[in-house]
């Protein structure tokens, strides 16, 4: 096994894990349009709290898949396709609403992990 790209399935799923479990209620530097909390931030870009949950679902899963995907590699790749789409998403959101390069980052930095995870797993 590759030891960058388990280093890399783990930076993405604990991240994942972070945003949406450790501090989905708290205020970062990040959140579009300086948003309060998570839930302020999915109201910020227009999206109701269902896509809220859909979407953090669907991260929260695919974060699984790629700390699973250590021991069972065939999760890795569609983990990584599908967070790679979610993460597109998140940078049009950032962009959507006129968010700076700073608080669009860290969506940049994990499409680019996750595009990376797919490319060479």
């Amino acid at each position: 096994m590759n030891i960058f790209l388990i280093t890399l399935q783990i930076v993405a799923g604990l991240g994942i894990y972070n945003v949406w479990f450790i501090r989905a209620g708290k205020s970062t530097a990040y959140r579009g349009k300086g948003a309060q909390n998570l839930r302020k931030e999915f109201e910020a870009y227009g999206l109701s709290r269902n896509i809220m949950w859909l979407v953090g679902t669907i991260k929260v899963l695919c974060a699984t898949g790629l700390l699973l995907g250590i021991w069972y590699r065939e999760l890795v790749r569609p983990s990584s396709s599908v967070l790679s789409v979610m993460m597109l998403g998140a940078i049009g959101m950032h962009i959507k609403v006129g968010d700076s390069f700073k608080r669009t980052m860290p969506a940049l930095l994990m499409f680019t992990i996750s595009l990376l995870i797919t490319i060479f797993t």
